[in-house]
Parts: C-alpha cells; structure tokens; sequence
C-alpha cells in the first residue's frame, strides 16, 4: 500500500493541484484548466466532492479500486483515505473539484444538518452517475460557488457560498433517490443478499461469539458502505437496516420459545444478548407479550 499524505486545509490542496487560493475555506477546481500532476493517496482534512468527466485511472479509496465513469459524483469526508494507485507519471486531470473545510459551515444550517448528507459516507463503488441534465445542474452550481470566489470577500460571502452549496447536496439527495429507483433490480437483489447474511449468521455460533449482527457487518458482507445499505433499505422497503435485523432475530426468537427444554435467558444468549432482559425488552416492543407470555399463548 502507497504512502498516505495529509492535507488538512484548503490551501494545502490548491497548492497541491495547481489552484490560487481565492478563499481559505471553498474552492471550486476545474483540472482541465491544471497542469498535468501526480495523483497520489491522500488524506484531507476537508469535505471533498469530485465530478469526474472521463476515466482518468484507478481511484483507491479505502482498500478497493474504483475505476470512474463519466458524469460521476465521488463524495469524501474529512479524514477518510483516497487517492489514485498509479502513480508512475503525471497525468491530466478532467472534471471538477468542490472542496470546503468544516469551519466553513460551522455555525450554519448546514454545519448543524450536514450528517444528514450520509453520501458522504458512501464507498467509491456507490458513487452518483448523473444524467445529462443532473449535470447540467451540478454544473450551474458550482458556476455560482466560483462566481462567489471571484467576488470580493464581503459580508455576504459566507451566506451565500454556504447555501449554494448546500443546495448543490440537496440536488444530489434527490439524484441518489432517483438513483436508487432506476436500480431497483439491483436493490431487489441487494436485499435479498442481505437477509441471506443475516440467515447465514443466526445458523451458527457467531451470535455467542460476536453477539448480535451489526449494520456494519452486513454491509462488509456484501461489499457495501454501512449508510449506503442503510439508505438503499430505507429506500426500497421504508425500514431501516437495524429494524431488518430486529425483525428477523425475532422471526427466529419465536421458532427457539417452541424448542422444549430451553430457558428463555439460553435462548437469549443464543442469539446475541449479553443479558436476558434486553431480550425481553426487545421481544415485547416488537409483539406485544413478553416471551413467557408468548411461550404460554402458543
């Protein structure tokens, strides 16, 4: 594995890329406007958002590589690990770059709202493929984020930069939504995968060894980033993927309260809890009874 660089401001990655330093905390790159450089992997300390026009090398992103498409979003945030795996020569780099520090919104609707944005937490592979006129949009955004830079800094600046922007994630909420449509037999095929994982888990001894499966378990599982599962599940089925785990611990906690001979604090260890009473308490919420009651009514 490459050698990680560190690059905790806007500044640093303008210098980085060839761009002059038009606000401490924004910029907006166009690389086609940039000198050839080498891409290397980095992590920043900034939100990054890259529109990649052609493919232009294989992009690592955390352990995987992700080779880009054209009109493709890839959304970063501070301190996650990205960067490119050739690194033998420079190359010219197509497509734009939207980068902010946190301090930027801080203090914002937006600095208070923006974990509502869980893209950002998505893996290169979930990446947003935009349509012509989606791109068209992203386009206009970022012209109105870079008019703004060129505009002399005045009381307006930051209201200004920090709502187009915030309208900039707003428009990719509503692509990745139709983005999650448009895939529906893919998503179908996602979630059918998923209740396979947590079938395949329930069927062995890792609910005593591990305790109860994980959102992120699951999304390891099948390739996927934790929020991106999350979404696509929320998305096609209106739970979440906590509330599809709980559903099928409790579809197999009613078979197990008919097997003879078996306490319901055994029955709670098998499948995950570390105390009986969590169990019980979970075991209600979802049927009504607890699961002496339940035992006793069937």
């Amino acid at each position: 594995m490459s050698e990680v660089t560190r690059l905790n401001t806007v500044t640093e990655y303008n210098n980085m890329v060839g761009q002059e330093t038009l606000h401490p905390l924004v910029s907006v790159v166009d690389f086609a406007k940039k000198e050839p450089f080498y891409y290397f992997r980095m992590q920043l300390g900034i939100y990054a958002i890259f529109l990649k026009d052609v493919k232009c090398g294989d992009m690592v992103y955390g352990v995987s590589t992700y080779d880009y498409e054209e009109g493709t979003l890839v959304f970063v945030a501070p301190n996650q690990v990205y960067g490119f795996a050739d690194k033998s020569e420079k190359r010219q780099g197509k497509g734009k770059a939207l980068v902010f520090h946190p301090d930027l919104i801080h203090g914002t609707t937006l600095g208070r709202n923006i974990k509502d944005y869980s893209f950002f937490l998505y893996e290169v592979n979930e990446a947003l493929h935009l349509s012509t006129r989606e791109r068209a949009i992203i386009d206009d955004c970022l012209e109105k984020i870079g008019y703004e830079l060129e505009h002399a800094i005045d009381s307006h600046s930051k209201t200004l930069i920090v709502s187009y922007i915030e309208l900039f994630l707003n428009y990719c909420k509503r692509f990745y939504e139709r983005q999650f449509i448009t895939r529906s037999n893919v998503n179908k095929d996602v979630l059918t995968r998923f209740e396979k994982v947590v079938d395949e888990y329930f069927s062995t001894n890792l609910p005593t060894e591990l305790g109860l499966p994980s959102v992120s378990y699951c999304a390891d599982k099948l390739f996927l980033s934790s929020n991106y599962l999350g979404d696509l599940l929320k998305k096609e089925t209106g739970k979440s993927a906590q509330e599809h785990i709980q559903l099928k611990l409790i579809e197999i906690a009613k078979e197990k309260i008919y097997e003879p001979g078996k306490s319901i604090s055994q029955i709670a260890y098998e499948l995950g809890f570390k105390h009986p009473q969590h169990f019980a308490r979970m075991f209600k919420k979802n049927t009504g009874f607890s699961p002496n009651e339940y035992r006793i009514l069937n």
